[in-house]
Formats: structure tokens, sequence, C-alpha cells
């Protein structure tokens, strides 16, 4: 099953990918783990990334849908992906339509205020990845690893704001995109209370 996942940042879309790849044993793809790799790696890509997400701004299509293109013809994706965070434009969905065929296309809905909330209180671990908020985790080390959290500097206040404000102008428009086809759920409450009607939803397509 392929699958799109849509919200704003901070909406519980990496949250909820998780959820799905365990239960439907297909992977998650973000292109936002894609980036990093690449700017790990510190090739000139991913360099030039670097300075686009610190800015809050969105890495232009065409090396999006390569960087993309080249995940989804590996093999783990055979039976399967979930898109978290893609496409974010609505050139970038035309050009997902010509790569493959989606099966479901599910929307996070979230009030911006809520989501501000999550985000300034948002820590990473550089190491493992895990994803942990000072609201609920007190700690500054992870549970996982050990390793010290840090604050991504697209969750500082000023790059909320503006990744806030992108989306709102360029990936938003997707809702009417795939209005005819898109499953709504609110992110409102736990990551298990939007999970539960998305599983019922994608059973459902199953069978």
């Amino acid at each position: 099953m392929k699958i799109i996942l849509l919200g704003a940042p901070g909406s519980g879309k990496g949250t909820l990918a998780k959820q799905i790849s365990n239960d439907f044993n297909i992977p998650q793809i973000s292109t936002g783990d894609l980036f990093r790799a690449a700017i790990r790696a510190n090739t000139p890509l991913g360099q030039k990334v670097k300075e686009i997400i610190a800015g809050g701004g969105l890495v232009s299509d065409d090396i999006t849908v390569t960087m993309l293109k080249e995940r989804i013809e590996q093999e783990d994706c055979q039976n399967g992906f979930i898109l978290d965070g893609f496409p974010r434009t609505i050139p970038q969905a035309e050009a997902l339509e010509k790569l493959t065929q989606i099966d479901a296309i599910i929307l996070i809905d979230l009030d911006f205020d809520v989501i501000v909330k999550r985000l300034s209180g948002r820590r990473t671990c550089p190491d493992c990845r895990e994803i942990y908020n000072t609201n609920s985790h007190a700690s500054d080390t992870c549970d996982k690893c050990g390793a010290k959290l840090i604050q991504r500097d697209d969750d500082k206040p000023e790059s909320i704001k503006n990744r806030l404000e992108v989306y709102e102008k360029t990936t938003s428009p997707l809702i009417n995109f795939y209005s005819d086809r898109l499953f709504k759920v609110s992110g409102e409450g736990t990551p298990e209370d939007t999970y539960r009607p998305v599983k019922t939803y994608l059973k459902s397509l199953e069978g």
C-alpha cells in the first residue's frame, strides 16, 4: 500500500508514519531524513539543503523528486511505502503521479497554535533520531541511547513561524488537489487517538 501523509509541520506525521509502518510492514520515507543524511555526509547538495532547512524554507522540487525516485525504487518499497513530508507542493504532487499510483492520502488536521507549542518544545536525539518534547520529557538526554538532546534549527521560534507560513502558502493547496480522495483525521488527541481511525480506514482499503 502506498500512502501519503499530509499536515503542517509538527502535526504528528512522523509518529503516525511509524505506527502505520509497524502494523502494515511498509517503510516510512521522510524527505527530511533523506536531506539530513545528505547534510551529515557534507556533500555539496547536503550543504545547500542545510541552508534551506535552517531558514525554514523548502528544498527545490528537482532535488526532492530525484532523491525520492531513487528511494522508492529500492527493494523494501516493493509492497508499498509511507511518504511523510512529500509532496509539499502541487508540482511535486504532479511529479509523484507520474512516478507511481498512490492508494491513500491522509490529512492530520491541527490548529497552528497547538503546533507552535509542540514544535518549540521538541528535542531530537542527534544519534538515533528519537524525538521528545519538553512538555512530557524532563531529561535532556535520550532514553534509548543516552545522547544529549538538541533543538533543531527549524524548531526554533523564528523558523517555526516561517515554516508555517511556507506551509500555508505552498503545501495547504494540496488539500484541494487531493480533495476527492482525502481521509481527514484530527491530530488534537494522543497519537493513539489519531491512529485508531486511520488504521480502520487502511484495513478497509486492504479488504
